[in-house]
């Protein structure tokens, strides 16, 4: 079932660690195939390195295993909250990526002060609130997801494929495990190159509007200039 589906997640799975993204086991990828409304990911608790696609683990849009002999990660809900709420998205990434995760707890969104952030986030990567208790003694896993869904209430998730869950740490999303993979690398990229330009001057400006907005659209725009012409 979903044997290319599994490749791919693996592949990113593995890709995280490669990247930097995951120490130990902190972290997971997976992907949705909506035809059949199954999401694939990483057993909980398993170091990528030693996993085959064959490991990987496919469930129903309800969490239940509908193939694997292996757990599935803690953060399965979190995963399938986000796949529901988002229609665009087939390929979510979460990581505790040392600079993206320091804006986590210190509860700051990320914010837009130069091109190379606008060319993959159009403006500030939110964060969220925090978990009131009763949400983290019910359903935490379930509840992370929601309060990221919050964010982007009557706002595009493929604009800002991106948030950070307070305290906690980063999630990503794209059309693809690749597409969410890339963009979990640029999101540590960009925390990164905030944190430090913050410390270089605590006032800086954010970029403006119509400099991020152009970077943004010759990447991502109907009219993009950026990459080679499609065939």
């Amino acid at each position: 079932m979903l044997e290319e589906l599994k490749q791919r997640v693996l592949e990113a799975n593995q890709a995280l660690v490669k990247h930097g993204l995951v120490i130990l086991t902190w972290g997971n990828a997976s992907g949705f195939d909506r035809e059949q409304a199954m999401m694939v990911i990483k057993p909980s608790g398993l170091a990528a390195s030693d996993l085959y696609a064959s490991d990987m683990v496919v469930v129903d849009k309800m969490g239940k295993v509908a193939e694997g002999r292996l757990k599935p990660s803690a953060d399965t809900s979190t995963h399938l909250e986000l796949y529901k709420a988002f229609d665009g998205i087939a390929g979510i990434t979460h990581t505790h990526s040392i600079y993206a995760t320091m804006f986590a707890q210190a509860n700051l969104p990320i914010p837009c002060l130069g091109t190379t952030h606008a060319d993959t986030f159009f403006g500030d990567v939110p964060v969220t609130r925090l978990l009131e208790k009763k949400e983290v003694e019910r359903e935490y896993e379930r509840n992370t997801g929601k309060i990221i869904v919050e964010l982007f209430a009557g706002k595009d998730p493929l604009t800002m494929p991106a948030a950070l869950a307070a305290g906690h740490g980063p999630f990503t999303w794209g059309r693809s495990p690749g597409e969410a993979l890339r963009n979990a690398v640029a999101l540590e990229a960009v925390a990164e190159l905030a944190w430090g330009t913050l410390l270089l001057k605590q006032d800086v400006k954010r970029l403006p509007e119509y400099l991020m907005e152009k970077h943004y659209e010759r990447k991502h725009g109907s009219g993009a200039t950026y990459g080679q012409n499609k065939k």
